[in-house]
């Protein structure tokens, strides 16, 4: 199962990079974006070299490869998370939008005055927001699972807020601050015995777990390509076509229509009736070789490399006199450690790690409730994946105690 690290870092060549004179970049932020190998740079660039051309519109043989490329990266994707069809694969600009698409198409035209949706303490605004935007248009109401001091789902609380019968469950599968892996299954069993539609936000488990959109029976599912060693720009919606077919379309122009008269038109079939326009074509192709890249490497080897390096992880900053951890132990969580340190405000923590070429996250990460709940304003957070080595822990926790150093 052991990842050979050293060779899978030479296909990225941003970390060889120095940030300074003789100061390589230690790279653990791969929650807020990942690196991308270069497998992915030479094919976009190839395509843009050699295909670019518009898509689903013209006969000539550039178009038709484009085509080909993109619609084939879509295939991929969909057997990636194993969708029962591509049509059930739609691409949008990211994780936000897709959430977005569901609460514009889907809920605007489902929910009413009084109708319950049901949230957890631990999400991320992309999943906060557009369900508050709803709540002031149209009056339904929002309800939370707690999160426990350990950095868990209180699953029994959930269990009582599902007596209301909510119309809408929708939770993330793996925190971005915690690392938490939440019971994806189980939540949405529940959710779905109690006559409820249930989105999974997979933006940090797609790139880390194997996920089975059927097995876990998500009726909607959303990720990003940028935090799965792909491209910016894009991401993609799954959910199960019988509830996508009953929806409306969500922006309106070309590609997304089967016919335009003056006075009325008839949207395209799925997936493109949520396609308007031309798309992120480039990064479809760099999607699809990014999940070719992983799938090569293999998700359960990834999991298990990621494991190995947050216990390790764990261990070493819990043995830093002033270091708080949050989130669960290791066996319940991703390659996410959030920690503060005792007199330090987390921005400093960055700013100085970073003169050692550390890269890590300090705020709320899009997270202002989690934090608030926790009661600290912010964390320092770093996150690893399959190119991160347990030198680079260790790298990490000299630089915490240099920080010590400096602030005494």
């Amino acid at each position: 199962m052991t990842l050979d690290v050293e060779q899978i870092r030479k296909d990225f060549p941003i970390l060889e990079r120095e940030t300074r004179p003789g100061v390589r970049v230690t790279y653990l932020d791969s929650t807020a974006t990942s690196q991308k190998p270069v497998q992915v740079i030479e094919a976009m660039n190839d395509y843009y070299r050699r295909s670019n051309a518009n898509i689903h519109r013209g006969v000539h043989t550039l178009a038709e490869e484009a085509t080909s490329m993109y619609e084939g990266a879509r295939e991929k994707i969909a057997k990636f998370i194993n969708a029962a069809s591509s049509r059930e694969v739609i691409y949008t600009r990211n994780t936000t939008e897709s959430i977005n698409l569901v609460a514009y198409a889907w809920a605007r035209a489902k929910l009413k005055t009084g109708d319950l949706v049901i949230l957890t303490e631990m999400e991320h605004h992309s999943n906060l927001v557009p369900w508050h935007m709803l709540q002031m248009e149209r009056g339904i109401e929002l309800d939370f699972i707690p999160v426990t001091e350990e950095g868990l789902l209180d699953l029994e609380t959930y269990k009582s807020l599902l007596d209301r019968r909510p119309k809408l469950i929708s939770f993330t599968h793996m925190s971005n601050v915690l690392g938490t892996v939440n019971p994806a299954a189980e939540i949405i069993r529940l959710g779905h015995d109690a006559g409820a539609v249930v989105l999974v936000d997979g933006a940090q488990s797609v790139p880390h777990l194997k996920v089975d959109v059927q097995a876990l029976d998500a009726d909607f599912y959303a990720f990003s390509a940028h935090k799965m060693c792909g491209p910016t720009g894009i991401g993609v919606l799954y959910g199960k076509s019988t509830l996508l077919e009953s929806m409306p379309p969500f922006l309106g122009g070309g590609d997304m229509i089967k016919e335009v008269k003056l006075r009325s038109f008839r949207p395209n079939t799925l997936p493109h009736k949520f396609e308007a326009g031309t798309p992120a074509i480039a990064e479809a192709v760099g999607f699809g070789v990014a999940v070719d890249y992983l799938s090569a490497v293999g998700m359960e080897r990834i999991a298990a490399h990621e494991h190995e390096i947050i216990e390790y992880a764990l261990d070493r900053l819990e043995e830093i006199p002033g270091v708080k951890l949050f989130g669960p132990s290791a066996d319940k969580k991703g390659g996410v450690a959030a920690f503060t340190l005792e007199g330090v405000h987390p921005h400093d923590v960055a700013q100085i790690l970073d003169r050692d070429g550390i890269a890590v996250r300090a705020g709320h990460h899009c997270a202002q409730p989690l934090h608030e709940k926790f009661g600290i304003p912010a964390t320092s957070r770093a996150s690893f994946y399959l190119y991160n080595t347990m030198q680079e822990v260790d790298l990490l926790v000299n630089g915490i105690y240099k920080v010590k150093e400096m602030f005494g």
